[in-house]
């Protein structure tokens, strides 16, 4: 039978038309199927980085104008735990200062040999202590240390140089005993602090004081309280004071807000 010219062609188009809507996913349909979108990864957007010419103890990159030191490794341990370091620093009296409920859980960032880690862990019986450092020998030391000393409540934690590795809002106070000026990205560092700290939360800074020429450590290893102050507000913490218990070294509060 002979197909009449005019009929073809509009069945075709017909079919066209049909097929091109029979591909096409509605509007409403294609939300629905599409993945959600990932949630952007906060970026620094001002770090306050520099550099400058390196000296004997820095590395050459500053941060607020400030010059980063070398870390102090892990063959620093004897020194960590010299006999004197009672007589020379107090350290009973920084933590005599430290405000803790028995059930809180703190960081100890930078918790080197543990020397503080091992004093926290009798003030918060129902909390834990989060024994931070990024030098596996450290946490090598530390872990057999805790074995000999039966301590339940402490976890020996691997952080990197730019983060904590710790879920947010899961710490109630953050100490750091001489060891913020060695952090080469502090401005990452605070970041991640921040992130882990509870509102209210607070940071222990403990640092030699650099106003004091009679502290005998070199200059790069010291802070002064200015100094940290401005560091520490430009991460978006607040000052709240310096106690003066120590007899070399700041012990400044800050509070996440």
């Amino acid at each position: 039978m002979k197909r009449h010219p005019v009929l073809s062609s509009i069945l075709l188009l017909g079919f066209a038309v049909g097929l091109f809507f029979w591909t096409r996913t509605a509007p409403s349909q294609a939300s629905a199927a599409a993945p959600a979108t990932t949630p952007a990864v906060p970026v620094l957007t001002e770090t306050h980085y520099g550099t400058c010419k390196a000296s004997s103890d820095g590395i050459g990159k500053t941060y607020h104008g400030r010059e980063i030191s070398h870390v102090m490794g892990h063959p620093g341990i004897g020194w960590l735990e010299r006999t004197e370091r009672e007589k020379e620093e107090a350290p009973s009296k920084a933590i005599a200062a430290l405000k803790l409920a028995p059930n809180a859980v703190i960081a100890d960032l930078g918790a080197g040999s543990g020397y503080y880690t091992f004093r926290l862990a009798p003030l918060v019986p129902q909390g834990r202590v989060v024994a931070i450092d990024i030098q596996p020998e450290m946490l090598a030391y530390m872990k057999e240390e805790l074995r000999a000393r039966g301590l339940k409540n402490v976890e020996p934690h691997l952080g990197s140089v730019t983060e904590l590795k710790l879920p947010d809002a899961s710490l109630d106070a953050v100490l750091m005993v001489d060891a913020y000026h060695e952090f080469d990205h502090p401005a990452e560092m605070l970041s991640s602090i921040k992130a882990a700290l509870k509102k209210g939360g607070r940071i222990y800074l403990v640092e030699f004081r650099a106003e004091d020429p009679k502290v005998p450590i070199k200059l790069l290893h010291k802070m002064s309280e200015a100094q940290a102050r401005k560091e520490f507000t430009a991460a978006g913490f607040r000052f709240l004071e310096n106690r003066p218990d120590l007899p070399w070294q700041h012990l400044m509060v800050f509070e996440k807000p």
